[in-house]
């Protein structure tokens, strides 16, 4: 059995307290941005191209895990551009455009929840795809640098049973365990781009490690 210090350093934490509230504070629009989406509201090209320059990996990634498909985290996030450029002149500007993005993305994910039903059980992540370079893929966080080709192995093995366990879990709380552990967003940010109370976010990420620690076979 696999040593919880040997796995993802979230899945070794106890699980979060559940709080109303948080000393983490959203993150707001900054002038910066409001900008770049005056130039969007606009029909500005070359302001929306600056958009989905910045923001593209980072949510590929969120949907990759979220979804555990690459084609389909590929069609979702088409779709959430689209629906951001469309909806630009909509956006209430209460966050920023990373966390609206987000809210966008999760929604658009959302509709792909029969398709996990119907898959979940055989659902597969592609342990190479690209991650942005600021974010360490799970293989890094797995792989010890200096790790022998055998030991190597062990951590991919190991690092396959994490993302099967993620993928199977209920789509809510798979969505707020990827957010908050491998995207690292703020509870403050989470809450925002889903649209509930910081509690609800703290609940669903210790209920989602709490199940992946029991499907892994984790101490509590």
């Amino acid at each position: 059995m696999s040593s919880a210090s040997e796995l993802p350093l979230p899945l070794s934490l106890p699980a979060d307290t559940v709080a109303t509230g948080s000393s983490e504070t959203a993150r707001p629009l900054s002038t910066a941005e409001g900008e770049l989406l005056d130039g969007i509201r606009a029909g500005s090209h070359a302001a929306f191209e600056v958009l989905v320059t910045a923001h593209q990996k980072p949510l590929y990634n969120l949907l990759l895990r979220v979804l555990g498909n690459p084609d389909d985290a590929a069609d979702v996030l088409q779709e959430t551009f689209l629906s951001a450029y469309r909806g630009a002149g909509s956006f209430r500007g209460d966050c920023d455009i990373r966390t609206w993005l987000y809210r966008i993305a999760i929604r658009r994910a959302a509709n792909h929840r029969r398709w996990w039903r119907a898959r979940r059980q055989t659902a597969t992540v592609s342990l190479d795809a690209e991650t942005e370079a600021s974010t360490p893929s799970l293989s890094e966080t797995l792989v010890a640098p200096n790790a022998d080709p055998e030991q190597q192995a062990l951590w991919r093995e190991r690092q396959a049973q994490v993302l099967a366990a993620l993928a199977r879990l209920k789509f809510d709380f798979r969505v707020a365990v990827v957010m908050r552990d491998i995207r690292g967003m703020s509870y403050e940010d989470i809450a925002a781009a889903l649209e509930i109370s910081v509690g609800t976010v703290k609940s669903r990420i210790a209920r989602g490690r709490a199940m992946l620690r029991a499907a892994l076979n984790l101490p509590a």
